[in-house]
């Protein structure tokens, strides 16, 4: 397999206005990404919807985040947290909308990808040709193509 964006790249859904944050979380879960990309009512791409971001802004208050050390393992201020689970993933999307970070076209070079996502301190990147969205790629889905590479790592035969 060789090192081009086509190879590594996700297809995924765009979430619109007026889903939920269940529907983020599925598409999430189901490819084992982080992210997805958001798309106004003018159906334009204008934003991304992260798990970290919807983490810590439902589940998360800031002391918490700032003692996470401290914390033990009883902690009451928790008890019902399926609850509150519950209610997150009822929740439009629309709070949790971030800015459209960079993109890439599918004909970049992998590498540049690569560059953007360190450059940008994140793990994916949105492919997008021509105001066209096509997927994502990964810093998990350049390491699995990397990992299949044959013979790399082959001992020379000692003479």
């Amino acid at each position: 397999m060789s090192m081009d964006i086509q190879n590594v790249l996700i297809p995924t859904i765009i979430i619109h206005p007026g889903m939920y944050v269940r529907d983020l979380f599925k598409e999430c879960g189901k490819l084992h990404i982080h992210a997805l990309p958001y798309c106004d009512e003018k159906g334009n791409l204008s934003g991304t919807l992260t798990l970290k971001n919807i983490m810590k802004f439902s589940c998360l208050p800031e002391h918490m985040v700032e003692l996470a050390n401290l914390l033990g393992n009883q902690m009451s201020c928790v008890e019902n947290a399926e609850e509150k689970a519950r209610e997150i993933i009822c929740n439009p999307v629309e709070p949790y909308v971030r800015e459209l970070g960079e993109t890439i076209s599918s004909k970049e070079p992998l590498i540049k990808a690569l560059a953007l996502m360190e450059k940008n301190k994140t793990s994916y990147i949105f492919v997008v040709d021509n105001n066209d969205y096509k997927g994502q790629v990964t810093i998990q889905g350049i390491a699995q193509v990397m990992s299949t590479f044959d013979d790399s790592c082959a001992i020379p035969d000692k003479p």
